[in-house]
């Protein structure tokens, strides 16, 4: 049996802006420094996108003695992800490019893998959200110095903004996975 795609199409003559082109802006920076801006963006848009879906279903899957607290923090965390996500995409957008969506772009994209779909132990779990807060952290930093590099002072503001929000995060993962109330892998043998 064959699969239907799951994307939808509309008529050529409907496009706007082409997925993976960047078009002038009317920010007025320039064309290639744009192109370069809004890959360094796409890229954290697709690493966000996986990091969301992985809090989130940590957030539906947490249980144990630290659940309460745990499902707040991981809530809350995946609302400030959805927050850094729309700046982010709304950055690549002025910038004259298409936010990355999709599976397909997203993959391309990303700096982090998908998780695979089962439920873990809550430490291990917890560990790979810490992981990729880690990994989303250093290549933003990477993209401040770029957009330094390339003159464009706005978008260097808006990582650094959102950046601060990454690492509280990942400052408070830290925490419960000191934490001894966690079951750890080596107490379960």
């Amino acid at each position: 049996m064959a699969s239907t795609p799951h994307l939808r199409k509309p008529a050529d003559d409907r496009v706007r802006r082409e997925w993976d082109a960047v078009d002038e802006n009317e920010l007025r920076i320039d064309r290639e420094a744009a192109e370069r801006l809004v890959a360094a963006l796409n890229s954290e848009l697709s690493g966000l996108y996986i990091l969301f879906n992985q809090v989130r279903k940590h957030y539906w899957l947490v249980e144990g003695a630290s659940a309460e607290d745990l499902s707040e923090f991981l809530e809350d965390a995946a609302d400030r992800l959805t927050d850094v996500t729309d700046a982010l995409a709304i950055r690549v957008h002025a910038l004259g490019g298409v936010p990355v969506c999709g599976p397909m772009g997203i993959r391309q994209h990303a700096p982090i893998y998908i998780e695979a779909p089962h439920q873990y132990d809550l430490r291990s779990s917890l560990d790979r959200d810490l992981h990729g807060y880690a990994e989303l952290a250093a290549q933003i930093r990477d993209h401040i110095e770029l957009a330094d590099q390339l003159h464009d002072p706005a978008t260097s503001e808006l990582l650094r903004g959102h950046i601060k929000t990454l690492e509280e995060d990942a400052h408070t993962l830290e925490r419960y996975l000191a934490d001894d109330t966690l079951v750890r892998e080596d107490a379960l043998r």
